[in-house]
Parts: C-alpha cells; structure tokens; sequence
C-alpha cells in the first residue's frame, strides 16, 4: 500500500491534488499490481507545503521538492525504481510549471519493514496483503460472472 509524500514550499504547485492523484497513479502503474479497489483505494499521495523560510540548503536556496515513496519490501526492483525516480521527477517539475525543479528534487525510495502495513487496523505482511488482494480479484471474478449470468 505505498504512499506517497511531497514537501514543497507553498505555492509551489498549482493543483496539488491533481499532483498527488498522478504520483499515485504512476506508483501503482510501475508496481504493476492488479486494479482493484485495494490498491487503487490504498496507494495515495500527500502534498506537504512547506511556510516560505521552513526549507534550505547549505547556500540558503529552498527551491527544492522532496519526494518520498514509501512501499511494501520488494516491490520495486532496480528497473522500476529507476522508473519511480524518472517518472516521479519529471511529474513534479511539470506541476510546478518549472522544468529546471527536475535538476533539484530530491526522491526518496523506502521499503516498510515486514509486518509493517497497518491497514484495517492490523500490522500486514507482504504475504497477508497478497492473500487479500488474491481474495478481492476473486470477488470481483465472482460478481463479474454472476451479473454477467443474468
């Protein structure tokens, strides 16, 4: 269940929404899990702004986004990270309207530990989100089938 998280100063990006629902987008296409409500309900993206002042680096610049992708362990393999931090970047700066932000975002890849999914109210493995995702696929085979004997 990844999710997704930008910090920006404010007024960096026009339509933050619009933003954050193409990371999430983008995240579950790369991934390449199935699309079904589980995933498309549980991937999401989270636009921080950030008060002008809050963000620096060493030369006082704050025109900089960070981008960190938080995923289940092993869901990217070095193609689709690669993938992630390409496709990632270039969504940013063009919301920005900016394409020289492309040269100053910072994304981030991290893996939840095992057991590290909480989601329902319970810590998931990677083994318990797959079976539920299995099971899901399956109910909507199921329901598929039965509306289409009707």
């Amino acid at each position: 269940m990844p999710m997704i998280d930008v910090y920006a100063t404010a007024g960096t990006f026009a339509d933050k929404h619009q933003l954050a629902k193409d990371l999430a987008e983008t995240l579950k296409i790369i991934e390449g899990v199935p699309d079904i409500p589980m995933f498309r309900q549980n991937t999401a993206g989270f636009v921080h702004e950030l008060p002008e002042g809050d963000l620096s680096n060493v030369d006082g610049d704050s025109n900089y986004i960070r981008v960190q992708v938080l995923t289940n362990a092993g869901a990217l393999d070095r193609d689709k990270q690669l993938a992630v931090v390409w496709q990632f970047t270039e969504l940013v700066a063009k919301a920005a309207g900016d394409p020289t932000l492309a040269g100053r975002t910072w994304v981030l890849l991290t893996e939840a530990v095992p057991g590290g999914w909480g989601l329902g109210g319970h810590a998931n493995t990677n083994d318990e989100l797959v079976a539920a995702a299995r099971r899901q696929i399956g109910q909507l085979q199921a329901k598929k089938a039965e509306s289409q004997g009707d």
